[in-house]
């Protein structure tokens, strides 16, 4: 399929659309239990500890004028791009490297305290191309930070997985993602097995060592090669699971750790779904409201339009036809951001009419399809990496007997949910490498935790989880009481100056502070 229904935790999902308080305490200033640079370790997944070599630590990086790329036109002089040479296999860092592409703009003011990380999640989206554009909302951090952004290893400039071609995956939209016969069964997880056999041979070797903990460990070494002794770090989405990673495997080397829209650490591949499920469905009752009906039976309004589309797909301006899993992905992209529920309004009266092309279009914004057919890869980084980092495989047997639960759960999203967690890796060639990740960080600084009540796909009840694993002392949760993903730059200036005094500051709010 050209989009499983697994949807990203990916910070920019709503930048695709188409055409459209307690006081705190000081904290840890980054100055405490430090350790020398150099001297650091290096572990595969096995956690077996081997040296780095100088080859690695002691690289320069060869910073200069950013080049335009596939998907985003030059930045301005502003910003200097160099590449860092990572291990393929962190258990032999001796052995064969990589090339990882990054992107910085220098602190502006004279105060500096080190470089920024950024990461916006997916898995799989690309900080090389959003860093420039994201860089406006955290202009103020820019005053002491170097801003720093990168892509992951198989993302994009990074060594980037591509599994399909434009043809295969326009072709493969009519692959139905809730599945009613056997042939459409058949169907689904044949696709399924098609798109892992892409990938393998895509990516050859790098598939088997493109997990979170492999970035985690790029992400040190980074540290290092910037010249930073502690690693500061703003993950949001999916980037808050690859630093509540980093904050497990390297405890003492956190310095001041944000992360927004918070995955749920302690949710396994069926609990992830559950999460998204309740998550979304959370969101489109919050729409509905603001419509002034009645969420119930807007659902149940949605739902049969949407198994009205399974039986008869509608026509569109393009002449493609709106499937039942496109209208529903059209669906899930406005919900990310409260900025865009008019838009679904306007793409749903229009579907109810019989045109389905304005939810043609924000599918395609959410699949990174361009006017010209061509689409972009973060939907293939998203999987090779997640199917790495999970352990688990549900059989159709496990799915079909939790289908009632998930359509329970939500009538709109709980069956494309269900549905994925048997076919998003099915018959995946690489084995994954846990149930959930670890990521508890004894020692650790304070790592500020900002959840959003109203975030569709990572639910807030998933930033207290981290917080609580994270450790005591360590995870410190503030909560907003707003819509959409994330908090940061949505609009609260109680979150943006309680973040802005964590990282500039090093002013630790007290856990449990709420901004709404």
């Amino acid at each position: 399929m050209t989009r499983s229904a697994r949807w990203t935790a990916l910070a920019v999902a709503a930048a695709l659309l188409v055409g459209g308080c307690s006081g705190g305490s000081s904290g840890d200033d980054g100055k405490n239990g430090e350790e020398t640079s150099r001297s650091s370790p290096s572990a595969g997944a096995s956690g077996a500890a081997a040296p780095l070599p100088t080859s690695l630590t002691s690289q320069k990086l060869d910073w200069g004028r950013c080049k335009a790329t596939a998907d985003s036109p030059a930045p301005g002089s502003d910003w200097q791009c160099a590449t860092l040479k990572v291990p393929l296999d962190w258990s032999e860092p001796d052995g064969e490297t990589i090339g990882l592409a990054m992107i910085r703009a220098k602190a502006r003011g004279d105060k500096r305290i080190g470089s920024l990380l950024f990461n916006f999640g997916g898995p799989g989206g690309s900080g090389v191309d959003f860093m420039p554009s994201y860089a406006p909302t955290v202009s103020l951090l820019r005053e002491r930070y170097d801003l720093v952004s990168w892509d992951p290893r198989g993302v994009a400039a990074s060594e980037g997985v591509r599994c399909r071609g434009d043809k295969e995956i326009q072709a493969a939209e009519s692959v139905d993602a809730t599945p009613d016969t056997p042939a459409e069964e058949q169907a689904y997880f044949e696709d399924a097995t098609d798109f892992g056999k892409g990938c393998e041979k895509d990516a050859g070797k790098l598939l088997a060592h493109v997990s979170t903990t492999d970035t985690a460990r790029d992400m040190d070494l980074m540290r290092q090669v910037l010249g930073d002794t502690k690693m500061h770090y703003f993950g949001i989405s999916y980037g808050t699971e690859l630093g509540g990673v980093y904050a497990h495997l390297f405890p003492k080397r956190v310095g001041r750790l944000i992360l927004d829209a918070v995955v749920d650490p302690g949710a396994d591949t069926v609990g992830h779904a559950e999460n998204q499920a309740r998550g979304f469905q959370r969101a489109l009752n919050d729409y509905l409201k603001s419509t002034g009906q009645d969420p119930e039976q807007g659902t149940r309004k949605i739902a049969d339009l949407l198994k009205q589309i399974d039986a008869d797909p509608l026509p569109t301006s393009s002449g493609r036809k709106l499937t039942q899993t496109l209208a529903v992905t059209g669906i899930v992209l406005p919900l990310y951001s409260k900025a865009s529920w008019p838009t679904l309004t306007s793409a749903l009266a229009s579907a109810e009419d019989g045109d389905g092309s304005g939810l043609l279009a924000l599918a395609d914004g959410y699949n990174e399809r361009d006017a010209s057919g061509h689409y972009g890869t973060t939907t293939h980084s998203q999987r090779v990496i997640s199917c790495l980092d999970d352990k688990q495989r549900p059989t159709l047997a496990e799915t079909k007997k939790r289908l009632p639960e998930f359509d329970r759960i939500s009538p709109v999203f709980g069956a494309f949910l269900g549905w994925d967690t048997a076919g998003w890796c099915h018959d995946w060639p690489v084995a994954g490498q846990h149930d959930t990740p670890a990521v508890s960080a004894p020692g650790a600084a304070p790592v500020l935790v900002v959840g959003n009540t109203g975030d569709p796909a990572t639910p807030y009840e998933g930033a207290r989880r981290m917080a609580d694993e994270l450790g005591k002392g360590v995870g410190v949760v503030l909560t907003w009481k707003g819509e959409g993903h994330g908090a940061y730059g949505s609009g609260s200036d109680c979150v943006d100056s309680t973040v802005d005094a964590y990282l500039l500051n090093g002013t630790v709010p007290k856990d449990g502070k709420i901004c709404s």
